[in-house]
């Protein structure tokens, strides 16, 4: 069992491998009732989740019809889970590879394709461009390829948009759009209750 200690990376800790995920996640909701993630989406495995209950930190909103016992009773493995304390959203997003091909949508930010992605400086590090958000960007090997050294100007070629670095609700936004290959009937309305609907 989990300590005080870690409660809050207990909190925030959601599983990324699909293995562990093969059989009845739990989407995890914050105090709110939005997911803390939407990409990757907050789920934990099945047994994260009863253990949650069982130390009194989550609220179960929906169940599987499936059953796990115990000793002493059966239990219904739970399909939402909802925080009993809020977990404040982080006020930077990483900047990492996955997540600037997320900013970008997975794909390239001069012909909007969506294979074979790499990343590009859009100022050469050798003309002193810096690895940050508002200087790179994901582009296809052949875009890549065609810019190489070169100014936007010097390759003639145009960003769909300026970068910028995101913050975290525009991540989820654009996380939304990517759902995983796997939604729960259970998880549909608070995964999207709240998006704007279409006009």
């Amino acid at each position: 069992m989990l300590d005080h200690g870690d409660r809050t990376d207990f909190r925030t800790q959601f599983v990324r491998e699909p293995s562990a995920l093969k059989h009845f996640p739990s989407l995890v909701l914050n105090a709110d009732f939005r997911p803390l993630s939407y990409y990757p989406l907050s789920l934990w495995p099945w047994q994260e989740a009863i253990k949650a209950v069982c130390l009194d930190r989550v609220t179960i909103l929906a169940e599987y019809d499936e059953v796990v016992r115990s000793q002493k009773e059966a239990i219904r493995i739970p399909s939402v889970v909802v925080l009993k304390e809020f977990v404040r959203p982080q006020k930077r997003v990483a900047f990492t590879r996955f997540n600037l091909f997320l900013r970008d949508g997975f794909c390239c930010q001069y012909c909007g394709s969506k294979g074979d992605l790499t990343f590009d400086h859009v100022i050469p590090r050798s003309k002193g461009g810096v690895t940050s958000w508002e200087n790179v960007v994901a582009a296809c090997a052949p875009c890549n390829l065609k810019k190489a050294n070169k100014s936007l100007r010097a390759s003639g070629m145009r960003l769909k948009r300026t970068p910028a670095a995101p913050s975290p609700e525009e991540m989820h936004q654009v996380g939304r759009r990517f759902p995983p290959g796997y939604l729960h009937e259970s998880w549909i309305d608070f995964l999207y209750w709240d998006a704007e609907l279409d006009a």
